[in-house]
């Protein structure tokens, strides 16, 4: 049994490592961020040199041990024969690949590729990228031998070894998800040679997954019954399948679980902790002292109502030009009543991916809440009753490094599976029980974005 279980989580901001024992305890922790370069409107790039120093960094300052790598999805990392990065990686939040996603989708056909993959082609998407080099780059593309995803290209440093994971590998819309192998379909379709694409592994063999499944698992989600409820700059509703369904119009994002032979789906709100980020610069303060004040105000402010588009949204709404908006002021409405209406109409976007879930026979019995936003009682006492679901809250705050350790541990002995890490390391120390009714204001909330829609 080793001493320390060590999770890298190689996020878009940064690296974030944690040491944890067999029982789940944390022993220690590091981080070191890098920069983010965007070299022209919409793009998105980082050195996969930074991500490597990072990580050396902190795991300079950790104990050692088995290490287990979580990180940021679809970034594109090409390298030529000789293994050296061609270019800087194209990052899940670019966007310059418009015209290369619906090829794709033309090429495949949508609901074939739906079918398939899970999902539709999202400029944020791996396939979408190779493609734009194709098209853009084609001195870099002629000399690709191989394509990784951002955090195996920090462990084939680390390593020498060429894999991915079958949830990481998900999410380049080139892979088979229902057979959990690369798609030779659509690899066939898009020109793209199969022997680009390192081997694939389930999560448990190779000690890696992507950061919303290794997050998911460090909550505890490796089997169907509760869903993790993310928090961050962007909000996730996450859950696990029996077996692999995905939403007709791909509204939701459907992948490989970190968890062999489990599916998971997840809809992703764009503005979550990123609305309250926003309104906390317009309106000053800190979020303690606004979540006093919007707690003077009952459930539904009112008539007043928030909608988080703030940059687009992806889950309901595929529509990276949707805009938000508050609606329904009056002037009794101060600063209280705007941070609650905020709060609330996250819960509400969250909830319209909740539905969604529930539509493919997701039956959940509680949520397991993170993110920074979870930091708020208030906030969670609105998303549990907004959700109609209690929310519980777990020991670690440490996310997806934290899954990244149990896959470790999984991966070297220290736990028989997933089911035996999450029984041993995972536990709760506190549930919110749902106390409003928000059905009413959740209706009127479902309006807003056709009704935007159209003044656009």
């Amino acid at each position: 049994m080793p001493d320390a279980l060590i999770g890298i989580d190689v996020g878009t901001t940064g690296v974030k490592g944690v040491a944890i024992d067999a029982d789940g305890r944390v022993l220690a922790t590091a981080a070191a961020d890098y920069p983010l370069s965007r070299p022209q409107p919409g793009w998105s790039e980082q050195e996969p040199e930074d991500w490597w120093r990072a990580t050396q960094d902190c795991l300079a300052r950790l104990p050692e041990g088995p290490v287990g790598f979580s990180g940021q999805m679809h970034g594109l990392v090409v390298l030529g024969g000789d293994g050296i990065v061609l270019r800087p990686a194209i990052l899940w939040n670019d966007q310059r690949t418009a015209v290369e996603a619906a090829e794709i989708e033309e090429r495949i056909g949508l609901a074939r590729l739906i079918e398939l993959t899970g999902n539709r082609a999202l400029t944020g998407f791996t396939a979408p990228k190779i493609l734009w080099l194709r098209r853009h780059e084609p001195d870099v593309y002629a000399r690709i031998r191989h394509v990784l995803l951002p955090k195996d290209y920090v462990r084939y440093r680390l390593t020498g070894e060429l894999a991915i994971d079958a949830a990481d590998a998900s999410g380049t819309l080139l892979f088979d998800v229902r057979r959990r192998e690369w798609s030779e379909e659509v690899c066939a379709a898009l020109d793209i040679p199969l022997d680009w694409l390192p081997p694939a592994h389930e999560s448990t063999e190779v000690g890696g997954a992507g950061d919303q499944a290794a997050a998911a698992l460090g909550v505890g989600i490796a089997r169907p019954g509760p869903v993790s409820v993310v928090l961050g700059t962007s909000g996730v509703v996450f859950a696990a399948l029996p077996g692999y369904a995905h939403d007709a119009e791909a509204r939701l994002h459907v992948f490989c679980h970190a968890v062999p032979n489990m599916w998971h789906a997840m809809g992703v709100m764009l503005n979550a902790a990123g609305s309250a980020s926003w309104l906390r610069g317009v309106l000053g303060g800190e979020p303690a002292g606004l979540d006093g004040e919007a707690a003077q105000w009952g459930p539904g402010v009112e008539g007043l109502l928030f909608a988080p588009y703030l940059a687009g949204e992806r889950t309901p709404h595929p529509d990276p030009d949707a805009r938000g908006a508050f609606t329904g002021l009056s002037a009794r409405h101060d600063r209280g009543a705007l941070w609650r209406a905020m709060l609330e109409g996250v819960a509400f976007g969250l909830r319209d991916s909740l539905e969604l879930l529930r539509g493919l026979g997701c039956e959940p019995e509680v949520g397991r809440a993170s993110g920074g936003g979870a930091r708020s009682e208030l906030w969670l006492r609105i998303v549990a009753s907004a959700l109609q679901l209690p929310i519980e809250l777990t020991e670690s705050e440490e996310g997806s490094a934290f899954g990244a350790a149990l896959l470790a541990g999984v991966r070297e002995g220290a736990f028989a599976d997933a089911d035996d890490a999450v029984a041993r390391c995972v536990r709760v120390r506190g549930r919110i029980e749902p106390e409003w009714d928000y059905d009413a204001e959740y209706e009127r909330f479902r309006l807003l974005y056709p009704t935007l829609k159209e003044l656009q």
